[in-house]
């Protein structure tokens, strides 16, 4: 291929393999896509690295690569991408299928064919997706098991609950008694999960630091500061305060349309969920303790607002203060300090 060819990857990752589309532009003409399907395995990257040989593909800014993200299946096609200088954009998959408008039919290779076209038309706006991190997922998967973890226990009490109105004490006891050994292991392994953040956290000083930053922020402890490092990738990527504040599901839209729609202002269900939950959780904390706060949810109480969305507006503000004390790399100081 010519010097000026660039090339485009749409990649359709699954648990056990991956389709991968390529299509090569040479000179502003668009050349045919190419397809395959490879084994989501390390054997099958190097297959796939011999196939992007074949077509001559340039392992340089002159390509880009395009997946979804899946949560674990795409880690080894990112890994390999880093490795091989590869550009890659991790999309997020709600955002990439509406991009394509009304389409019929489905599957894996469609899917590829389709990553591909949407990569070469959005080119010049796809932001390339940050090195994968080990430390980082590490992290990830630890939380992830922590929270797993934590289910069991709170399923497995839900359970004993619900048949002690019901049982004969005597069955409920040999009940409560077999579950209790269960209960009280799952609890061991989150007390070495925690132990293995917690190491992880102080080993990294680039994760420390960042950490000990956000736990200055007013309801804001340990849980939420590691949770918010995983999801923002160690905020790597620069988001703002109304990003991170919107990817949290707590930023308010306008809802109405002509004469006929005119509905109150409402955050997108599309968020996510723990981290609304977390949130929420500060912001029950920070009107009970921190008399900022506090003030502010009284006086909109006073004025006549929802509690609900006082709270809201409250974890905005938490989430906006989030983002203001690592991009600036000082801790928060309160403005009734200040003011004092």
């Amino acid at each position: 291929m010519k010097a000026n060819s660039k090339f485009f990857i749409g990649i359709d990752v699954s648990k056990p393999f991956f389709d991968a589309s390529l299509m090569a532009v040479t000179d502003h003409q668009k050349r045919g896509i190419e397809t395959a399907r490879f084994d989501n395995t390390l054997e099958g990257l190097k297959a796939f690295g011999k196939w992007l040989k074949s077509f001559k593909v340039a392992m340089d800014p002159n390509t880009l690569v395009v997946i979804e993200n899946t949560g674990i299946y795409h880690r080894l096609i990112w890994s390999f991408c880093n490795k091989k200088g590869l550009p890659l954009h991790i999309g997020n998959a709600a955002h990439i299928k509406w991009s394509f408008g009304i389409t019929r039919g489905k599957n894996d290779k469609i899917d590829s064919i389709r990553l591909c076209k949407y990569a070469c038309k959005e080119s010049d706006t796809l932001k390339v997706s940050s090195a994968l991190n080990p430390v980082l997922m590490q992290l990830k998967d630890f939380m992830t098991s922590r929270t797993r973890l934590l289910s069991q226990i709170n399923s497995n009490k839900q359970y004993i609950k619900e048949l002690k109105n019901i049982n004969d004490p005597m069955v409920q006891k040999a009940v409560e008694k077999a579950h209790l050994a269960a209960i009280e292991g799952i609890a061991g392994s989150i007390k070495e999960i925690e132990a293995l953040i917690s190491k992880i956290i102080a080993e990294n000083p680039e994760l420390k630091n960042n950490y000990d930053l956000l736990i200055t922020v007013p309801g804001i402890g340990h849980l939420t500061a590691v949770y918010l490092i995983c999801c923002t990738t160690n905020f790597s990527a620069k988001i703002s305060g109304k990003q991170l504040a919107c990817y949290a599901g707590v930023v308010p839209f306008e809802h109405s349309s002509g004469i006929s729609i005119k509905g109150r202002n409402r955050v997108h269900h599309m968020a996510n969920k723990e981290l609304k939950k977390l949130f929420h959780l500060s912001a029950l904390s920070v009107i009970q303790y921190y008399p900022e706060f506090r003030t502010y949810y009284n006086r909109k109480k006073e004025e006549g607002k929802h509690p609900m969305s006082i709270l809201n507006a409250i974890r905005n503000k938490i989430a906006l203060r989030v983002v203001a004390v690592v991009s600036h790399q000082k801790p928060y100081v309160s403005n009734q300090l200040i003011a004092a």
